[in-house]
Parts: structure tokens; C-alpha cells; sequence
């Protein structure tokens, strides 16, 4: 279970993998098969959002898409962050803006849940603000949320293009907090949606995917093809507004 007493709170500390971590995140491309689904909707002025950027993984591949724009990576967990300031620093991507904070549906101090292997090495890529299976080994981290709507009127944002959230399971909770955002601008989505994150951060997929409908987003694989989606479905879903 996870011990939440105040003596294993996450404490940023070097683990047996970390500089493999941060050599895949400094070395390492990632995506790259993206490249022709994205760039139709990442202009070269783009300003992006990427929502969970962990090591930054995503935000080279946006920052290279975009390289007149901004791209904004958001990430509230400490041990990722190290590793995406020192990956985005060693490749020279300039117009990335690390944001260290996490997107929900209110402002306030979340706390997020990073699970911690057998080897004791952080599996940062799967941190989360749900609760922690019964058994599994985690430290928990205080963070602070924002909304996306607080945020992009903090920014000053006259544009927004393109935003991509992997955050196990709380996209429901920042497509709440961005609503105005999201009407005022209809950024393409690229949204990781999954049944079991979902449920264990209290929400569930088929009540994201009807709110985005009812938003005037629609579901498409992320494809050349662009092949439609009639019925929730959990992956890597690509949301496109109705104009």
C-alpha cells in the first residue's frame, strides 16, 4: 500500500536508472512516425500545449514542428522535470516553456502518486493524481494544479494550435478546466484515453468522449488516414473541432 506518512513523501533522489532516464530523454527521438499526422495541424508559429511532458518526449518532437512558435511543456512531478529541463537544455530547444505544475479542473495542491519499481527506480512515465493500487510500491509528491483556462488568460494567449495530455487518466479533469480555452481557440487534441485511468481518477472515458462531442470535437485515430471512431475507444485518440 502507499505510505503516506510524512517521512515517504517523494524526496528527489539520483536512482539506480536515472541517468538512463536522462540519457533517453537528452539522446532519444520519439514519435518521429507522428510526424506526418501532426504537421498538418502544427504550423511552424504553433503554440502548443504538452500536457504530462514528463522527459520530454513530446516536446522536441512540437518544438521542431513548431521552431517559430512556443510550445509549453507542463509537468508537476520533480524527478520528470529534472530530466525534460536538462533534455530541453541539451538540445537547444529554446522555445520550450516548462510549466511545473499539473492541469485539473480547480486550482489547488493535488497530490500525485509516483510508482517506484522493484529495482527502486521512479516509473515517473506513470505517475499519477489517482489512487494507487492496494500492494503497489509508491511515493506520493504534493503538487500544485492549475486550470487551463487560469493559465491561458495568465499567458496572455492569442492562439492556441495544438494540445497533447497523457496524464493517466485526469484528462477529464483539465478538458473541466479548459472549456472557455477550448471554445475560444478549438486546438487539435491529441488525449491518451484509457477505461482503467480513468475509473481509478474517479471518471470514466465514456463521459470524456460525450463531453468532447458535445463540444464539437471529433474522435479520429492518429493517422494519415484519419480514420473516424463511432464509439469510445481507449489509445491515443486525435480530436479535431468542428469550425
Amino acid at each position: 500500500m502507499t505510505d503516506t506518512r510524512p517521512g515517504n513523501y517523494f524526496r528527489h533522489r539520483i536512482t539506480p536508472t536515472f541517468f538512463a532516464h536522462l540519457f533517453k530523454g537528452v539522446a532519444k527521438s520519439y514519435f518521429t512516425e507522428l510526424i506526418p499526422v501532426l504537421k498538418p495541424l502544427v504550423p511552424e508559429d504553433a503554440v502548443v500545449f504538452d500536457v504530462g511532458a514528463h522527459a520530454g518526449r513530446f516536446a522536441k518532437l512540437f518544438a521542431r514542428l513548431a521552431p517559430r512558435g512556443t510550445v509549453y511543456a507542463v509537468e508537476p512531478g520533480t524527478y520528470a522535470r529534472g530530466i525534460l529541463r536538462v533534455a530541453m537544455r541539451l538540445n537547444f530547444m529554446r522555445n520550450v516553456v516548462i510549466l511545473p505544475f499539473g492541469l485539473a479542473d480547480a486550482p489547488g495542491i493535488a497530490t500525485l502518486t509516483v510508482p517506484v519499481k522493484k529495482s527502486g527506480s521512479y516509473g515517473y512515465g506513470l505517475s499519477h493524481m489517482g489512487k494507487h493500487p492496494d500492494g503497489a510500491t509508491a511515493e506520493i509528491e504534493l503538487v500544485p494544479v492549475a486550470t487551463l483556462d487560469a493559465v491561458a488568460a495568465a499567458l496572455k494567449l492569442e492562439r492556441l494550435d495544438f494540445l497533447k495530455a497523457d496524464i493517466e487518466g485526469f484528462e477529464y479533469r483539465m478538458v473541466q478546466g479548459g472549456r472557455a480555452t477550448l471554445a475560444r481557440f478549438r486546438p487539435a487534441l491529441l488525449l491518451e484515453m484509457n477505461f482503467g485511468y480513468m475509473a481509478r481518477a474517479g471518471d470514466s472515458l465514456e463521459t470524456l468522449w460525450q463531453t468532447l462531442r458535445d463540444m464539437g470535437y471529433r474522435p479520429y485515430e492518429p493517422s494519415i488516414a484519419r480514420t473516424p471512431y463511432d464509439a469510445p475507444h481507449q489509445g491515443d485518440i486525435l480530436w479535431i473541432a468542428d469550425k
